[in-house]
């Protein structure tokens, strides 16, 4: 629900001014005051129904405005000489829902309607009952509902543009600082990146040529090289795009978990469950979360079995990571950019993270991401 004045719901603000205005009306026919005749039950009828109308005038501000016209008539037919306030409120509120001309068009038509009800109604000469008409509905205070209307119409547009103009600039810098990283990256990885790639790849060739066993390690470089230069390029790509064509997803899960078995890793992969649709978002975030927690066991733990855990839940994903490495509760050890930035994609995602030592040694990842509140 929208919020109103001082925080309070918009449909009980509006009761809240329906019901006063109403209390208010009633209350000036009761005190006779302003009648010129004994008021009947149908009146009053009027007199609380023109106020209590108000309730439904941000819903239909048009037919609000006619509602309110008719009961100012009705009650002044009565015999109530009491100013229409509620008309009042409708004709502001009209206004500013940008109804200006039919606004315009109906006071008017209100204005001869309550003239002519005061000639035919009331037992006075022409000139006094048109003064009298002129006496309910005061044109200085209809053209004040009108303007008051219209100036806070203004001041709606103008914060609406402002706001938008502020989402437009700050999406106009997020989109140069991404191609301006995308940038950097390129200028001062690519080339590196292509010189390792190129240099293992030469001493495969070479090796494998003069008939010499290749080096485990080498060959894990070769793959590295040939990984890292695929991710740097899809990141590249993914910035450029704002993350329309996401590089790695719940599917490619397998063959990463299939590579760090390359750097002597002893890595398995339990996926239970049904894959349902998965947003991308999320996709993409479990893919970087088993990859940066295989990464982290292969270069910091010292371990050598990894087991990767996801269950596709009918709401969430859970992942989880195990290794039997050298991390302790005694000894944990700090959080990494790594770490951090697998943190952040979670929280930003509505979900949680934990990392941490278990007992026995080795160390565990454990995520969970929605799967229906993100898109």
């Amino acid at each position: 629900m929208d919020r109103g004045r001082f925080g309070v719901p918009a449909g009980v603000w509006d009761w809240v001014v329906a019901v006063g205005v109403a209390a208010l009306l009633v209350g000036t026919g009761l005190s006779g005051e302003s009648s010129t005749a004994k008021g009947t039950l149908l009146g009053y009828a009027l007199l609380a129904g023109s106020g209590l109308a108000l309730a439904a005038g941000r819903r239909a501000p048009l037919l609000i405005l006619g509602v309110t016209g008719l009961c100012a008539v009705g009650y002044q037919a009565a015999g109530f000489d009491v100013l229409a306030v509620s008309y009042l409120v409708a004709v502001y509120g009209a206004v500013r829902a940008g109804h200006r001309a039919v606004t315009v068009a109906v006071s008017l038509a209100t204005v001869v309607a309550l003239h002519v009800t005061a000639l035919v109604f009331q037992d006075e000469p022409v000139r006094e009952a048109f003064g009298r008409g002129g006496g309910v509905l005061e044109i200085a205070w209809l053209i004040a509902a009108f303007a008051a209307g219209e100036a806070v119409r203004q001041a709606e547009r103008r914060a609406e543009e402002a706001e938008r103009t502020r989402e437009e600039t700050a999406r106009r810098r997020a989109d140069e600082e991404r191609l301006r990283i995308a940038r950097e990256l390129h200028d001062s990885l690519t080339h590196q990146i292509s010189v390792i790639k190129v240099q293992a790849e030469v001493a495969v060739h070479v090796a494998r040529r003069l008939g010499e066993q290749v080096p485990e390690a080498m060959l894990a470089i070769q793959e590295a090289g040939r990984e890292a230069s695929r991710e740097l390029r899809a990141t590249l790509e993914a910035l450029r795009d704002d993350d329309t064509t996401p590089p790695r997803g719940l599917d490619d899960v397998p063959a990463l978990v299939e590579r760090s078995r390359t750097l002597g890793l002893d890595a398995t992969l339990t996926i239970d469950g049904r894959q349902h649709d998965v947003p991308t978002a999320v996709d993409r975030t479990v893919y970087r979360i088993v990859q940066e927690a295989l990464t982290n066991v292969a270069r910091h733990a010292d371990a050598t079995t990894a087991v990767v855990r996801i269950d596709c839940l009918p709401d969430s994903l859970a992942i989880r990571i195990d290794d039997d490495g050298k991390a302790t509760s005694a000894i944990a050890p700090l959080p990494g950019l790594g770490l951090l930035g697998m943190r952040e994609r979670v929280t930003a995602l509505g979900g949680w993270l934990r990392a941490e030592p278990h007992d026995g040694g080795g160390f565990t990842v454990q995520a969970e991401l929605p799967v229906e509140r993100t898109s």
